[in-house]
């Protein structure tokens, strides 16, 4: 293909929607109780340097990952690490399958751009930064979902995943189910094409290192693209997870002194002004222990998934 050269061979539309879906289930899995912590962590809003702060509290002090993985084990069983993993899972499912199939088609529409294409870096910014936002806008119901049933504690208040459709779309109508959305593709634009940009970048280089076996230069590639992406955006993602437990519930939660925000802009304000620019990275730690493993497992396992859906096809009758 004339100006193809450096287009590597992204599979058919069915073969990514299958490789991402395989991706996102599998990734989402292992990581659910970091999502789980990380959940809570953001949702918690007093200072932990400051005892006095602890005096107004309602429900549990978090301080660190492991310590606040055997409170949740030690108050709600083992089960609680993976609370709103049923919607996390269709969430990223569906993500999977959008992002990569819109990666793929953005990525060859701007391939018939030649003489005028842009070089690679810039295309897989624009490539990346389209499917985020498309895969956030269609699956984002279920993100507010996950949300909210992992800060639930003991006391639920969501018994099942229909029964907080119908609560949400009762008491908060369609835009309860897009808290914080805008937030959201605030966010996962610039880090998905800061993420593939990166992973682009770096994945032919490791992937011939010798050192690195089993084929996990795919996943090296993921950890360090994914580390990078998100601490840019953090705080856009900590903004999100509070306007989502936002509405009639906001002080039935796990954490049940969570303040109103209202927008974007205004909560990055409140929260500023009340805790500095340390309480924009609350969970931070968390959520790049979590992002790493997680954008490890997914791009090793679409890497691989896609070429084995691509080998089987090619040995299976025609």
């Amino acid at each position: 293909m004339a100006g193809g050269e450096h287009l590597k061979d992204e599979g058919t539309r069915r073969q990514v929607v299958l490789a991402g879906g395989t991706a996102g289930l599998i990734s989402r899995f292992c990581i659910a109780p970091l999502d789980v912590v990380k959940i809570r962590l953001q949702l918690q809003i007093h200072s932990l340097s400051d005892p006095d702060s602890h005096r107004s509290v309602r429900g549990p002090i978090y301080k660190g990952t492991l310590s606040t993985m055997r409170a949740i084990v030690r108050q709600e069983g083992i089960t609680g690490l993976w609370k709103g993993n049923i919607p996390a899972e269709m969430m990223y499912v569906c993500y999977g399958a959008v992002q990569f199939t819109a990666y793929r088609s953005t990525t060859q529409a701007l391939a018939l751009l030649h003489p005028y294409r842009l070089p690679p870096s810039a295309e897989s910014f624009v490539s990346g930064a389209v499917a985020g936002g498309l895969a956030t806008a269609a699956t984002y119901p279920l993100d507010l979902l996950r949300t909210r049933f992992a800060a639930q504690g003991p006391d639920r208040i969501y018994h099942s995943l229909r029964a907080s459709v119908a609560d949400i779309a009762r008491y908060e109508g369609m835009p309860g189910f897009f808290r914080g959305c805008s937030a959201a593709v605030a966010q996962i634009v610039p880090y998905m094409g800061l993420f593939f940009t990166t992973y682009e970048a770096l994945r032919p280089a490791m992937a011939s290192w010798d050192s690195l076996p089993f084929g996990t230069g795919d996943a090296a590639a993921g950890v360090v693209a994914s580390v990078l992406a998100k601490t840019g955006v953090f705080p856009l993602d900590l903004v999100r997870k509070r306007l989502q437990v936002q509405g009639p519930t906001r002080t039935r939660y796990v954490h049940r002194n969570i303040p109103e925000y209202h927008g974007v802009v205004r909560s990055i304000t409140m929260i500023l002004r009340t805790h500095g620019v340390r309480g924009l990275y609350r969970g931070l730690t968390v959520s790049l222990l979590k992002a790493a493993p997680a954008s490890a497992v997914t791009m090793w396992t679409y890497e691989r998934a896609l070429k084995i859906i691509q080998d089987w096809e090619v040995a299976g009758p025609d």
